[in-house]
């Protein structure tokens, strides 16, 4: 049987998950509000480069401030950490607007929540706007000390990873899918 007059004979393309886009928004957000508030009570709960045991020698919490990036690496180029971290943010949200998996929104919506986690301090904390140092308070032994945006980064980084090594796109197709495609 013929279709209707005027109606397309492929299917119709892909929708966009507005949902999707939702969650990673949303996880985005949360992530950044949680990571604002624990740094918040960090500065008037600890004493700067005052150790607080909380499980043992495991975690401590030890407030501290930092102008690099992980590691404490580019100490001297916060304002060049800044713009990149803000070009990255602006690249996230470009790519958000076009996920239509579920594992990447999260992905993205963690990556996202802790890139802004950071750059609130970076733009709007001590020294200078734009020049702002990063609160940091949770140690681990033999690591260098973080906060919540760092987790969120570091998770996310994780998940990409894994993404990438199963060939998972952002609209949820895999490699081997798009190559069936263009036969």
């Amino acid at each position: 049987m013929q279709a209707e007059a005027g109606t397309p004979l492929s299917p119709a393309p892909a929708r966009e998950h507005p949902r999707r886009t939702v969650l990673a928004f949303g996880l985005a957000g949360a992530w950044l509000i949680v990571d604002q508030l624990t740094k918040l009570w960090a500065e008037r709960s600890l004493t700067l480069g005052n150790p607080v045991p909380v499980i043992g020698d495991l975690l401590r919490f030890h407030l501290t401030y930092n102008s690099g990036a992980a590691f404490s690496m580019g100490t001297s180029m916060t304002g060049v950490l800044t713009a990149l971290a803000t070009l990255i943010s602006i690249v996230i949200i470009w790519q958000i607007r076009k996920v239509r998996s579920l594992p990447w929104a999260i992905a993205l919506g963690l990556l996202l929540g802790g890139a802004l986690g950071n750059l609130v301090d970076r733009y709007f904390r001590d020294p200078a706007p734009g020049l702002g140092h990063v609160v940091d308070f949770l140690r681990l032994p033999n690591f260098p000390i973080f906060n919540v945006a760092d987790i969120g980064v570091t998770t996310a980084a994780c998940l990409i990873a894994l993404l990438a090594i199963r060939g998972i796109h952002l609209d949820g197709t895999r490699e081997g899918d798009r190559d069936e495609e263009t036969r």
